[in-house]
């Protein structure tokens, strides 16, 4: 009994440890010394960075060159390989979808591309420019702060940055019971499929509409459990955190990047 309760144990540690190993695709682990920094000097400089690339003019192209060029080093500083950001990036193409009608549906004088023949918006071409290069920028320094940041790290210094606790309090729950809730949609999937019923067409989504309301009654019953025991341990509203405050030396190296990136800012402002 004691070996086949040992072989158990075995087997399961590697699904816990799974388990709680949640947003690995999101975080590479290195010890590189963008991950010793702390995660709040990370959160304020990528904050303030986008803000930076945000504020440039447009019409500056040299100046998001150079805005490139730092987010690179940094990059480079956190071991974050470009083909790992570049994937990532994926998540903008919804948004930038909108951004290449422009230059088709814009007002105002239209410009003649003599290779396909057509006639193109100019406002609708500057526009296009300035939503991909600063929503890419952006997007791009979130996915190197995340990458060298854990999500629980991530949390804790929102909490820093003085966020309200009710707020990073949530947030925590809804990182920590997504990947739950996500299992037991699939298993439901798993288990409606095994009684033979795989709905394809729009008049078979009964099935889904069911399936969809009695998982929102198990993650209810679920939040009401863990609430409740969470409740019997002493919880009073907020999570227990400990104060820990960054070192002046972390937010002047945090702070670098957005400070470059502000600089070049003014500099394309007074050279516009």
């Amino acid at each position: 009994m004691s070996g086949s309760a040992s072989a158990c144990e075995r087997h399961s540690r590697p699904r816990l440890r799974e388990m709680s190993s949640d947003h690995r695709h999101l975080f590479l682990h290195h010890a590189s010394p963008l991950h010793r920094l702390p995660p709040q000097c990370k959160l304020a400089a990528t904050v303030l960075f986008v803000f930076a690339v945000v504020s440039t003019p447009r019409e500056q192209m040299w100046a998001f060159g150079l805005d490139v060029g730092l987010l690179a080093i940094v990059a480079m500083i956190g071991q974050v390989p470009l083909p790992f950001i570049v994937r990532r990036l994926v998540i903008e193409v919804p948004f930038l979808a909108f951004a290449f009608l422009l230059p088709f549906v814009g007002n105002g004088d239209r410009v003649r591309v003599d290779v396909l023949g057509i006639h193109l918006s100019q406002p609708g071409l500057w526009a296009a420019w300035n939503i991909i290069i600063k929503g890419t920028l952006g997007v791009a320094a979130t996915i190197v702060m995340v990458a060298t940041t854990p999500v629980p790290h991530i949390l804790s210094g929102l909490e820093r940055l003085r966020m309200p606790r009710m707020f990073v309090g949530v947030m925590s729950f809804m990182v920590r019971y997504g990947d739950v809730v996500g299992s037991e949609m699939r298993r439901m999937r798993v288990a409606r499929e095994s009684r033979g019923y795989d709905p394809r067409w729009l008049w078979q989504a009964r099935a889904v509409a069911q399936s969809t309301g009695a998982l929102f009654v198990r993650s209810y019953e679920r939040g009401e459990r863990v609430y409740l025991a969470m409740e019997s341990r002493g919880y009073v509203g907020s999570m227990p955190s400990r104060e820990s405050n960054a070192a002046r030396s972390a937010w002047l190296t945090c702070l670098s990047l957005p400070g470059l990136a502000a600089i070049i800012s003014c500099a394309a402002w007074v050279a516009r």
